[in-house]
């Protein structure tokens, strides 16, 4: 430490004393200007240091002041950041609900991807499978089933649909899913018989196809199981074609046989089909 000396007599001779002094204590003179030397740079280091936080301390300042400042113009013109961070943290909340939907999605879209693929096996044997009124579909023509106005299967239906029966027999996924077998006809009234009328005649075919499937193989069925099959008819009410032609009338003579959805498969599948 360097020791400044005034001009008082006490001063002058304490200057004169402190080399004796201190070389009295064995230091040389190059070891005294090296500790003068770090005792000058530690100051200097200080007062840097004294410097900075000073400086850092106008900053914080000046940028608490500038936010002041923000906040007071955000609320003149009606905005509060507290409400500006609970919109932000609701379209967070929005966004991940909306990424969560679509992998959601995503999954039903494969499954149903792979459904239909399953199914378009079927139309090897001439049959349509399509998504109609939201529904998937296997499409079998009425005349190819049975004759006109009767509700016993021809035996060239009989075949087409126990080949059916056997894709879906012999495809785990498939055997899993229930069906039902939906009847339709074109809009001609029944002239009397025993249905009385379409309502009749599209609920009785719907149920001899549902016979068949599930009746066991050995006795010549489908052997589908039971418990995964309903039976419905629709008579001429859900046409696929106008019925003011002979061409239009035979695509209504129909029988469908409708796959229901699972639970999660409640949705558009109109939109997953194109």
């Amino acid at each position: 430490m360097r020791m400044r000396c005034f001009p008082t007599p006490l001063n002058r001779a304490l200057c004169l004393l402190a080399p004796f002094v201190f070389f009295a204590c064995g230091y040389s003179q190059e070891e005294w200007d090296q500790k003068v030397r770090e005792n000058e740079e530690l100051r200097n280091q200080l007062a840097a240091r004294q410097q900075a936080h000073q400086k850092c301390e106008a900053d914080l300042s000046d940028a608490l002041a500038e936010v002041d400042a923000l906040k007071s113009k955000l609320n003149q013109r009606g905005l509060n950041l507290d409400n500006l961070s609970a919109n932000l943290e609701q379209q967070r909340k929005a966004l991940e609900e909306y990424r969560r939907r679509a992998e959601q999605l995503d999954l039903i879209r494969q499954r149903f991807e792979a459904l239909r693929g399953k199914l378009q096996k079927l139309t090897q044997l001439g049959l349509k499978v399509e998504v109609r009124n939201n529904r998937m579909l296997i499409q079998l023509p009425g005349d190819v089933l049975f004759d006109s106005g009767q509700d016993k299967l021809k035996k060239e239906g009989e075949e087409i649909l126990l080949q059916v029966a056997q894709v879906i027999r012999e495809d785990k996924d498939l055997k899993a899913r229930h069906f039902q077998v939906a009847g339709h006809t074109d809009s001609k009234p029944l002239q009397g018989g025993r249905f009385k009328d379409n309502w009749g005649l599209s609920a009785m075919r719907a149920r001899s196809v549902v016979k068949l499937l599930t009746t066991p193989t050995d006795d010549g069925g489908g052997g589908l199981s039971e418990r995964q099959w309903s039976a419905a008819g629709y008579g001429e009410t859900d046409p696929v074609a106008a019925n003011d032609s002979d061409e239009g009338r035979k695509k209504n003579r129909r029988v469908e046989l409708v796959v229901q959805p699972n639970v999660e498969e409640m949705l558009n599948l109109n939109s997953l089909a194109n």
